[in-house]
């Protein structure tokens, strides 16, 4: 086999992946030199054009000015003010005191508080950190093995509740991969359009409902009889960063933390429904979110100097490391693809035997072992816009690809032991004596239902695919997606060329709110 021929990808993303697993660099960094070796090597062999591999720190810079990582650094430090902001704690309690009738009130309220706070939070990483504090302290009553399990899928939550960092990346991917399929041989994109961010959000809200309808009937069966735990009972969890202050009498402690989980529940809600809806951008929902957070946290002083000190660098230290990420990414794609092996892999999968049902099977198989060693964020940039255009391909559905890309992930941070939730997970917990007890095969027992409650969701996406389409807005029709003719652009170009202050002879014609293109006004793009 030629080492330096299309396969050469395939050598890379091996080479990637050992020294992955035994030198313990950063993915970043070994994204660049594994990029760079084999970038020198194909430019000795005359298998790389020099003139397209020169061209990349304009990539560069032209990636690092796209808006959407704009929300990047945003997310970051809502995730790091939540985690020492005492509001999590806030919902948790109330979230505990209101379910407290079916009986399971903590492990339901630590699911509520996961599928509230990890859209927002940004990374699986970060939701474990803040989970782990509110389950490791409350769940006293709880099996060890089981809260270390309800720890760990509440903390991958916001990998499939839009809408969160990850579906956001992800809907960028899927965006370019989508336009990539329907440049491959055999796929027709007919009268669809290619799918946007909004798209992968509306068809991801359903199966996450439905993932956290069946867990939470796991996490009931597991804790039916549990009680609210001691630390509620006013100082905080192991943890926890709250500024000392005077404490209040019982009964103004619970209405000032109920009125302060109801505010905050509320800004939450309303933020992802803006960009859920289209009606934000998800860099301004970010925003927003960070100014409420930081504007809060001074009025009630609730973070000394040195812990602002501390939050503005785990902000930079986390956010430069995704955006390191994103450029070792980029080096490493573009590398890949001139090798030529993206196009060896999607005609591979394209031209084989096996039904195309199967072959996608093959390719979800493939994502999970993947997932099983990277996370999210090394998934979405490295291997999602590798794997992605072909599986578009052989489904003929975007919106049902992204989903099942988004469950798989879902799925592989939860399997033993590598899964990146798991090992998170019993790390936090480390510290409880208990817990250190607590091997892989003593966890697993608590895990599987919440795997098979994930397996059963996944097969009914992969079975049925409207079931992603059930809240798409209505489809444009044939006469409406056709390209303009040469005589509808003269026409335009004769109206964008008349003065101002003379009426466009078609200005009767326009539609309600339109534009002289025939377009409506219907919010941000996404």
């Amino acid at each position: 086999m030629n080492l330096l021929g299309s396969s050469a990808g395939i050598w890379m993303l091996l080479a990637l992946g050992v020294l992955t697993v035994t030198t313990g660099l950063p993915v970043w960094a070994l994204l660049i030199g594994v990029a760079s070796a084999f970038a020198v090597a194909g430019l000795a062999a005359g298998v790389i054009d020099l003139n397209i591999l020169s061209a990349l720190p304009s990539r560069l810079v032209g990636l690092l000015e796209h808006d959407l990582l704009q929300a990047l650094p945003l997310y970051v430090l809502v995730g790091v003010l939540l985690q020492r902001l005492p509001i999590a704690d806030a919902i948790f309690t109330s979230l505990a005191r209101l379910l407290r009738p079916l009986g399971a009130a903590p492990s339901l309220a630590a699911l509520g508080v996961g599928a509230l706070v990890a859209p927002m939070n940004g990374s699986v990483a970060s939701s474990s950190a803040l989970l782990s504090r509110l389950v490791g302290a409350r769940l006293a009553h709880l099996a060890p093995s089981r809260a270390i399990s309800l720890g760990a899928v509440a903390a991958t939550i916001g990998v499939v509740v839009p809408p969160s960092l990850v579906l956001i990346l992800l809907g960028d991917a899927m965006l370019r991969a989508h336009t990539e399929a329907s440049n491959l041989p055999g796929f027709k994109l007919g009268t669809q359009r290619i799918i946007n961010t909004q798209d992968v959000f509306h068809a991801a809200l359903l199966p996450a409902l439905g993932v956290l309808a069946l867990w939470g009937m796991v996490a009931w069966w597991q804790g039916r009889g549990q009680v609210v735990g001691a630390p509620a009972q006013g100082a905080p969890a192991q943890g926890a960063q709250a500024c000392p202050s005077p404490q209040p009498s019982p009964q103004r402690g619970e209405g000032a933390s109920a009125l302060l989980a109801l505010a905050a529940t509320a800004v939450i809600l309303g933020l992802l429904a803006g960009v859920f809806t289209g009606k934000l951008f998800a860099v301004e929902a970010a925003a927003t979110g960070g100014c409420l957070l930081v504007l809060g946290a001074l009025a009630s002083r609730s973070l000394s100097w040195p812990q602002w000190r501390g939050v503005m660098a785990d902000t930079l230290a986390l956010s430069g490391a995704l955006i390191a990420l994103l450029a070792g990414a980029t080096v490493f794609s573009l590398v890949l693809r001139l090798f030529g092996t993206d196009r060896l892999l999607a005609e591979t999968l394209l031209s084989t035997t096996l039904p195309p049902q199967l072959a996608a099977l093959l390719v979800l198989l493939l994502v999970t072992l993947c997932a099983w060693v990277l996370d999210a964020f090394e998934m979405i940039f490295v291997v999602i816009p590798i794997v992605a255009p072909p599986l578009v391909a052989m489904l003929g559905d975007a919106q049902q690809a992204a989903v099942l890309l988004l469950l798989v992930l879902q799925l592989s941070f939860l399997i033993p032991p590598m899964g990146y939730a798991i090992l998170m997970a019993r790390a936090r917990a480390a510290s409880e004596p208990v817990a250190l007890r607590q091997t892989l095969w003593q966890i697993f027992p608590a895990l599987l239902p919440y795997i098979l409650a994930q397996l059963a969701l996944a097969c009914v996406v992969f079975l049925v695919p409207q079931s992603v389409h059930l809240l798409d807005g209505p489809q444009p029709t044939a006469q409406e997606s056709a390209p303009a003719s040469q005589q509808d652009i003269e026409k335009q170009m004769r109206e964008m060329a008349a003065p101002r202050d003379a009426p466009a002879e078609s200005a009767a014609e326009l539609p309600a709110g339109g534009e002289p293109d025939g377009s409506v006004r219907n919010g941000p793009a996404k």
